[in-house]
């Protein structure tokens, strides 16, 4: 009797990776909503980030008191994903607030998923992935969409206003940067969860994010200031349990199974998720070339790696 061949087991762990990735990008776009209502309730953009990431590593610690091997890490873990990781995730707890206060919920995700191009591109050299031509040509198309996104968005209550200038720089700055940290991680997590878990890696990152973020915000004058409100701790909670624990475990769980340019294009769900939530929830708004934009950046981004992903079966 003949083996069975292998190609539907990898079929059905491809379908599984981007199964996870699209949960992952899912709950990700809960963040624009959960944020923008902490902000109308009078909470700092800076101390969001910090407190969800300690509530998170609360439950790494009770997790840690019946397995305790979770603990049991080597020094070039704690070097790379503790000090490097979480320096990239405190760059994102911060700048993605930022991203979202500026540009609104849609514009900061469209922004975010300029990462996936910056993502194929990387992990070329540092993690042997394909690059071809037609990723080249769907950079831009994303670039421009962004732009769109940016240019068309809303923080008013019902109509397509233009965002004031200085609030525009301050989300796309806030949102470039969380674009390169989301793009860090992504390639960190490819390398270091199949040698260390996912266990580990989130814990060690959202360790390393706390310790950078309690050094940095106080020194730049923001220090961080838990939530007011038990309003606000809710939201905060929801935070902690989507956007940084289930969603990274769902990603994780992606990276093990897909590459990282393939994980990064099924998780572009989130602006999608992010920007009708923020159009049903808090009515901000995108004119149409703000929605040509935010469809040019899903769809380009999309195309380019579900089609080479097409041409590998």
């Amino acid at each position: 009797m003949t083996a069975a061949p292998p190609a539907p087991t990898a079929r059905a762990r491809r379908l599984a990776g981007y199964l996870f990735a699209l949960a992952a990008g899912a709950i990700w776009g809960t963040t624009g909503p959960l944020s923008t209502a902490l902000y109308r309730a009078g909470e700092a953009i800076t101390g969001i980030g910090f407190w969800r990431l300690v509530i998170g590593l609360l439950g790494f610690l009770a997790y840690g008191l019946f397995r305790p091997q979770l603990f049991r890490i080597d020094r070039k873990a704690w070097l790379l994903v503790g000090l490097g990781g979480g320096a990239l995730v405190a760059l994102f707890e911060v700048a993605y607030q930022f991203g979202i206060a500026g540009t609104g919920v849609a514009g900061a995700a469209a922004l975010l998923y300029i990462a996936p191009v910056l993502v194929a591109i990387l992990a070329k050299p540092l993690l042997g992935e394909q690059l071809t031509a037609l990723r080249i040509v769907l950079a831009f198309v994303v670039m421009a969409g962004a732009a769109l996104t940016v240019q068309g968005g809303s923080h008013g209550a019902g109509g397509a206003s233009a965002i004031p200038l200085p609030s525009l720089i301050q989300g796309v700055a806030g949102g470039l940067l969380a674009m390169l940290s989301f793009a860090g991680t992504t390639l960190l997590a490819r390398y270091a969860v199949p040698r260390y878990g996912a266990t580990q890696v989130l814990f060690l990152e959202i360790l390393g994010g706390i310790v950078v973020l309690a050094i940095v915000l106080p020194s730049t004058g923001h220090t961080p200031l838990p939530p007011h409100t038990m309003g606000a701790w809710i939201y905060v909670l929801l935070l902690s349990l989507g956007s940084v624990l289930a969603a990274n475990f769902f990603f994780f769980a992606a990276v093990k199974r897909i590459d990282a340019a393939l994980t990064s294009v099924a998780a572009t769900i989130e602006p999608v998720v992010g920007a009708l939530l923020a159009l049903l929830l808090f009515k901000q708004e995108l004119s149409p070339l703000g929605w040509l934009g935010l469809t040019m950046v899903v769809g380009g981004v999309a195309t380019s790696y579900l089609s080479e992903a097409k041409t590998e079966e």
